[in-house]
């Protein structure tokens, strides 16, 4: 039986499926999903274990070097992620290595946040907002057999100039930990991931957008650089 604490983020994330499902009813269409609450200081920060997720329409998935209007937001920022596409459906309960056989391939990539609550905005106002969640951009995708995850190091820069470096190792949990997490709470909605789907699992740097600016996301010889322009 869940908790009334479990009960009221639950409600947030009903909330924000009614707000989707308002979106595809006029036409949108759902492009992936992020995983939250995996690094850093948000990581638990709505309780141990606890990942919720976020849609991401496909109106909203980019390519490197994406130029996005500035007009479009009312208060942006970007963190640097890892983006997979699901390759086979993933439902329920699954391991790691189903996950590890179900994802396709990894991109270097950008979550791109729209701040449209006050920062002390109560969790489940917060999962209903759909965890600030408003586009990705993905770079070139590679095979994940290639990428050793765990000594990723990211560095985020701002037209060039470095502004953000971290290292994977104590910051950030198993992507395929949390791509199973996240297929498991989607079920609890009667959800799936679904081929072709992306997932950001989380954030390495990240940084408000102040003005015009050429952001890049520098993942090392394994996974190589996303860019996005904000103009």
């Amino acid at each position: 039986m869940p908790t009334p604490a479990l009960r009221d983020l639950h409600a947030g994330l009903s909330r924000q499926l009614e707000t989707l499902e308002g979106k595809l009813a006029a036409g949108e269409t759902l492009g992936g999903w992020k995983v939250g609450l995996t690094s850093g200081q948000a990581r638990d920060s709505m309780g141990a274990g606890f990942r919720p997720f976020g849609y991401v329409l496909e109106s909203r998935v980019f390519a490197s070097g994406a130029r996005i209007d500035l007009d479009a937001f009312v208060s942006v920022g970007v963190e640097n992620e890892c983006c997979f596409t699901i390759g086979r459906e993933l439902a329920g309960e699954v391991s790691r290595d189903e996950v590890l056989d179900a994802v396709e391939n990894v991109a270097p990539g950008f979550e791109i946040n729209e701040r449209r609550l006050p920062a002390d905005a109560p969790a489940p106002e917060r999962l209903a907002d759909n965890l600030s969640q408003w586009g990705i951009v993905a770079g070139v995708p590679r095979a994940v057999a290639g990428v050793d995850f765990e000594s990723l190091v990211v560095t985020l820069a701002r037209d060039g100039q470095a502004v953000e470096t971290v290292a994977a190792r104590g910051h950030i949990e198993d992507h395929f930990d949390s791509i199973a997490a996240l297929a498991a709470q989607l079920s609890r909605f009667g959800r799936t991931l679904h081929p072709g789907q992306r997932v950001i699992t989380g954030s390495f740097g990240r940084c408000p957008v102040a003005g015009p600016s050429r952001w890049s996301g520098d993942f090392g010889s394994d996974l190589g650089i996303a860019e996005v322009v904000f103009a």
